[in-house]
């Protein structure tokens, strides 16, 4: 069995797997999150990345939005 990837916590843009590896949620997800704009990204040429505080900023309004309901 492989070893667990390692995060390196310096980069700045994360790529989709990247990002919805750290919600723990699967790509077809995150891409759905990110298409409904509701996970942050950007074009980068023909790429699509996420800014790596967009993951932590997605929960904390996901935590705000079940402290108001």
């Amino acid at each position: 069995m492989p070893a667990p990837a390692v995060e390196d916590s310096t980069l700045v843009l994360l790529t989709v797997e990247e990002a919805a590896r750290r919600l723990r949620i699967g790509r077809t997800t995150c891409y759905a999150l990110i298409r409904s704009g509701e996970l942050e990204s950007v074009p980068v040429g023909r790429l699509r990345r996420v800014p790596s505080d967009a993951p932590a900023a997605y929960v904390a309004r996901l935590r705000t939005a079940s402290r108001a309901a």
